[in-house]
């Protein structure tokens, strides 16, 4: 059996039930572009944040929302006043940021008029993060806010698979033990949502199974415990080597008896130099589709973007995160 096309899979579920998603970055051709096509696919019912002029160019079924003209601007500056005041945001204060374009994204996000947010096309990781942590905040019991890549795998690749999900590779740079558990088990609720499949998490390390001696692996090791104690049916293991974790022979004969090793589809890395390395690799060479950053752990979804990014990069985040905000609703 040919496994499907996670993007083609994920693109036709959110389409099924559409949601609406605010993309903050409004003036910018990519992100017109890619509003244009989601809304033709019916991936979401789309509004763009940007000039009020945008709306006769956009055309009758792309909503624009002009901070400086919107009716929603005078209840989202009293909202988001409320929300800062105890770290001595003042009204006036409150307005100018509601003007910012990603915080009245967010805003649209927080009181219920679209389900999900996307940015970052033109503004940095750490101000799309920010502003949704602000404004959106964590999700209840959430331990942090972390982040994964969506690894599109070509039909024809030797690895089988054609979704995994590589995490943290975009946020958290240098995570504890049990902050590593936490980024786990989102990456694992992740790929349930997203590819639909078991979760099978594999928590790596440049050891398997004591192999090695040092401090870095034993953050690996102790972080596997957490998981395996916090959420005893999630199917995970550590520490594995890379070839461990996704090579069947290699994983039956370092990792032997373990449901894991050699079949993972969840890649949890030590630390961000790991992830980031790992996910480019990935893509520049093994011709694999990396989708992301997309963030995890946050009360409602609000996605990044790469400032190189091209406009099917921004279809298919808007799909990612409608399949997100249906998985919340």
């Amino acid at each position: 059996m040919v496994a499907s096309d996670p993007l083609a899979a994920i693109a036709a579920r959110a389409a099924a039930d559409k949601k609406h998603i605010v993309l903050s970055e409004g003036s910018d051709p990519r992100v017109q572009e890619a509003a244009r096509v989601a809304a033709d696919r019916g991936l979401a019912r789309i509004t763009l944040v940007g000039p009020a002029d945008l709306a006769g160019r956009m055309g009758p079924d792309i909503e624009v929302q002009d901070p400086e003209t919107s009716d929603h601007f005078a209840a989202f500056v009293t909202a988001f006043h409320a929300l800062r005041a105890h770290k001595g945001v003042s009204e006036e204060q409150a307005a100018r940021f509601v003007a910012q374009p990603l915080v009245f994204a967010a805003m649209m996000v927080r009181e219920g008029l679209a389900d999900g947010t996307v940015g970052g096309a033109v503004h940095t990781t750490s101000d799309t993060v920010r502003a949704a942590l602000q404004v959106i905040g964590k999700a209840k019991g959430a331990a942090l806010v972390s982040s994964f890549f969506l690894m599109a795998l070509p039909e024809a690749h030797a690895m089988g698979a054609r979704g995994m999900i590589f995490s943290d590779c975009g946020l958290v740079i240098d995570p504890t033990s049990e902050e590593l558990a936490a980024i786990a088990q989102q990456a694992a609720a992740s790929a349930k949502t997203l590819l639909d499949v078991d979760p099978k998490v594999a928590m790596l390390s440049f050891s398997t199974k004591g192999s090695a001696k040092h401090p870095a692996v034993d953050k690996v090791a102790e972080a596997t415990r957490l998981v395996q104690e916090a959420a005893p049916d999630l199917a995970i293991d550590g520490e594995l080597q890379f070839d461990a974790a996704v090579v069947p022979s290699v994983g039956a004969s370092k990792a032997e008896g373990s449901t894991v090793a050699g079949h993972a589809n969840v890649l949890i890395f030590p630390n961000l130099d790991a992830g980031n390395i790992g996910y480019k690799i990935a893509q520049r060479m093994g011709g694999v589709t990396a989708i992301g950053p997309v963030l995890q752990g946050l009360a409602k979804p609000a996605n990044d973007l790469s400032r190189g990014c091209t406009a099917d990069d921004i279809v298919q985040i808007i799909a990612v995160t409608a399949v997100q905000a249906q998985a919340l609703a």
